[in-house]
């Protein structure tokens, strides 16, 4: 938002400098991007009448002039315009002026042997736009030119300086020149002067079709403004002219030039159409019921005022006449319908479109506006009418019009809804001020300056006062927080005093996030590095019920993922590419699922071994030694035997994801916690990924829950054995398929209370076994409360032998 101080003189009072009143913004939330000093373009530029033109003698395009410029000896300027003659009055650079806009320092000279005392300038090299090819011709450019000698500055409108603000999202009131004004008097106390508005102007009630209507009040409110007697053909006066060049607004014509003055300084974006070329347009009577308002159909055109041809999908709202979009609802108005200089009856729309409606539209357009900026930060409803009227009032100064009527969908609220603000809770949440005679709680009328400052009207209660915020000001003050923020803000936050609890507690991490914490700990010292991607990702034809976001800023990340895998795949082929040896890496991150009105929400642990990953290679004379099967799933088991988890392995085919014979489903507890495996070979190769890579994922929620168990946790004596132990072996003839590790458990079940440990120490296959039969042998340890003896031992280890016979048919291997 570019704010120029004359302008924002007229409507309040200020008397500090610039760099002071920049600092109060800034400080406010009003943050100065720039401070652009206008009368730094005509410092030294004077306004000069040319007494006689005569042509050059050695130059056919320059012409010698006789300047006055109120000195006692008129000057002889060189000067090569095609536009410069005598009787006119021109603005004169003077020996020694510096012009920023063009880069020059104006110093006497000859040009072609003849003597030159300055330079008769332009408005480009004065840094104002002009369609003039030469200089500035004073006489056109207003209706009093003063005296030659004057300074230049104010009669072009460079005696200002304009403010550049960046504007925040939550407030939209900052983005036009009232707004900024009641700020300003807020931060200073300074008087306003605002121009008076009509917010209950009357009308009619707009009847349109059933579903405009209802996409109107989505928005709020539409307006229409039947006005005869204009014409498109007239310019601005120059000082409306000078306030839109201000504010970055080219001008165009005194119709739409009003417009763009009511959407700057009030905040509201309106827009003319031609009622003629409406009726043109549409080959139909065009009354306030032929508009409405629709999304546009797929493949639709339309070509803005800009002049660039769009074809619209159904994101794009449009505004149409007889069914034909004639505007992008809140960004722009079509070429075909705007005004031109045939202009002499308008539909003038104020209306009150949805933030969202405008925000999509805008971006599937992939055009930003000053209306579209204005509207997606939400608007007060209150001043669409006002707005309107006021547009009108400023036509009517310019042209003899006529108005025909204004016709409305939608309610105006007449009176804010109140909110409460609470003394105790204000004093609470704020805390003591500092004051020369120590803290002290804020008085009630500092309180209520501060309120009053903004235009919010109070009413004193016994609890402390119900307060209206003004119109332009009810998007952000509809709770009591926000009241309370800005007397805070107004008051300064650095006035305030530390408002710690007493007594002081020392924090301290739950066991869930110690558990957290420890978890990612333990997978960096195993090797794996920890990442970090978007939960933001794109449209995916095997998931198609991923979660859409309302308002997507690209389509790459238009929906909510859900899985982490994908992201680490892809992190790995990058690194791939980059000429990494490998890439062993896991994410702790949440994904989503559900629909956009009920999101569900999981925390996974999920991590990829690719590759090889180590310091040396002198060890394998310089060969890759690619991580096996094992090597990778002991890096888990690494971290949850650190954790004192034990994760069971069974057997997992239904994975597309993973290897069906190289996969397992990890069970904690009895019950599963995600899975581990090789990836897959087809979606290995699709990734051009090694066949060396492993992933696994894990439910996050489990595994804190089950790594913060208390009595996991509290150490216990055990006291070191007395007794030797007793070993066996036990080598047994079973299916291929059988997992070792149901064996193992069957095995320390049947071994109780005697055996302490059991471990695989070889597997077998040969055709002599038997079909599809493989021998696993197992390492048994027994240990008693005393020496066990061979009757102690053999009773036990034939009980394993007759469990393992029993449920999986195991034949003791000769």
């Amino acid at each position: 938002m570019r704010v120029s101080l004359s302008w924002l003189n007229q409507l309040v009072q200020v008397d500090e400098g610039v760099e002071d009143l920049a600092e109060r913004l800034s400080l406010a939330g009003f943050e100065v991007d720039e401070i652009d000093d206008l009368r730094v373009k005509a410092q030294g530029v004077v306004v000069g009448y040319v007494q006689a033109c005569g042509k050059h003698p050695n130059a056919d395009k320059l012409s010698i002039c006789q300047v006055d410029v109120g000195s006692d000896q008129p000057l002889q300027i060189v000067c090569g315009a095609p536009n410069v003659r005598a009787g006119l009055h021109v603005p004169v650079a003077m020996v020694g002026a510096v012009l920023p806009a063009v880069g020059l320092t104006i110093k006497a000279g000859e040009l072609r042997g003849v003597t030159s005392e300055g330079m008769i300038c332009s408005l480009t090299e004065l840094g104002l736009v002009s369609d003039v090819d030469g200089i500035a011709e004073l006489d056109r450019l207003t209706d009093t030119v003063p005296t030659p000698g004057t300074p230049v500055a104010a009669l072009l409108g460079l005696d200002d300086t304009i403010l550049d603000l960046a504007i925040t999202a939550n407030r939209p009131d900052g983005l036009s020149m009232v707004g900024i004004a009641r700020e300003v008097a807020a931060l200073t106390g300074a008087p306003l002067s605002l121009p008076s508005l009509q917010l209950q102007p009357p009308h009619q009630p707009l009847d349109c079709d059933q579903d405009s209507a209802a996409a109107f009040l989505r928005g709020g409110l539409y307006s229409l403004t039947l006005i005869k007697g204009v014409d498109g053909s007239r310019s601005s006066s120059s000082w409306l002219k000078q306030r839109l060049d201000r504010a970055g607004i080219n001008s165009i014509n005194a119709i739409v030039d009003v417009t763009n003055h009511v959407m700057v300084e009030q905040g509201q974006p309106l827009h003319a159409f031609d009622a003629d070329a409406l009726e043109a347009l549409t080959g139909k009577p065009v009354t306030a019921a032929s508009f409405g308002l629709r999304q546009a159909r797929s493949g639709e055109a339309f070509t803005g005022l800009d002049e660039r041809q769009l074809t619209l999908d159904p994101k794009a709202q449009v505004v149409t006449c007889h069914d034909l979009p004639i505007a992008l609802a809140g960004v722009m108005g079509s070429k075909d319908s705007g005004v031109s200089a045939s202009t002499n009856r308008i539909w003038l729309e104020s209306a009150m479109f949805s933030a969202s409606a405008v925000r999509t539209t805008a971006r599937a357009v992939g055009l930003r506006t000053d209306a579209s900026s204005r509207f997606e930060k939400g608007l007060p409803v209150d001043l669409t009418l006002a707005c309107s009227v006021k547009a009108v009032e400023m036509l009517s100064q310019a042209f003899d019009l006529e108005v025909c009527g204004r016709w409305v969908s939608g309610d105006v609220p007449e009176v804010g809804e109140a909110v409460l603000l609470r003394r105790v809770a204000l004093q609470r949440l704020l805390g003591p001020l500092h004051t020369s005679e120590g803290p002290a709680d804020l008085d009630d009328a500092s309180i209520e300056r501060c309120l009053t400052a903004l235009g919010c009207s109070l009413t004193a209660t016994a609890a402390g006062w119900q307060v209206v915020a003004p119109p332009s000001r009810r998007q952000d003050l509809h709770r009591e927080v926000d009241l309370i923020e800005e007397v805070a803000r107004l008051t300064g936050f650095d006035r305030f005093g530390a408002h710690l609890p007493d007594p002081l507690v020392p924090g301290a991490l739950t066991p869930r996030q110690q558990a957290d914490r420890r978890l990612r700990h333990l997978f960096s010292a195993a090797g794996l590095q920890e990442i970090t991607t978007l939960s933001l990702v794109g449209a995916s034809e095997q998931e198609p019920e991923r979660v859409a976001l309302s308002n997507p800023l690209l389509a790459e990340t238009s929906y909510l993922r859900t899985n982490l895998w994908e992201e680490l795949l892809q992190v790995c082929v990058r690194n791939l590419k980059a000429s990494k040896p490998g890439c062993w890496m896991f994410e702790i991150g949440n994904v989503f699922q559900g629909s956009t009105d009920a999101v569900q929400q999981r925390g996974l642990l999920a991590g990829i071994i690719c590759g090889e990953r180590r310091l040396e290679r002198w060890t394998s004379s310089g060969k890759p030694v690619m991580p096996t099967y094992h090597d990778a799933r002991g890096r888990l088991t690494e971290v949850m035997q650190a954790l004192q988890l034990e994760l069971v392995d069974q057997r997992l085919t239904s994975d597309e994801r993973l290897h069906p014979g190289r996969s397992s489903t990890l069970v904690l507890e009895g019950r599963p916690l995600g899975c581990f495996g090789q990836l897959h070979p087809v979606l290995a190769e699709h990734h051009d990924l090694p066949d060396a890579t492993y992933l696994f994922e894990l439910d996050l929620d489990r595994l804190l829950d089950a790594a913060t168990r208390s009595n996991r946790w509290v150490p216990g004596f055990k006291a070191f054995p007395t007794v030797p132990f007793s070993e066996r072996d036990l080598a047994v003839v079973v299916d291929r398929d059988c997992p070792s590790a149901d064996l193992i458990q069957a095995i320390r079940k049947a071994g109780k209370p005697l055996l302490e440990t059991v471990e695989l120490i070889d597997r077998f296959e040969a055709d002599q076994l038997g079909d599809h039969k493989a021998s696993q042998a197992f390492r048994l340890r027994y240990r008693g409360k005393t020496t066990l003896r061979e009757e102690d031992v053999q009773p036990v280890h034939e009980k394993v032998r007759q469990a393992l016979e029993k449920r999986f048919s195991a034949e003791l291997r000769s």
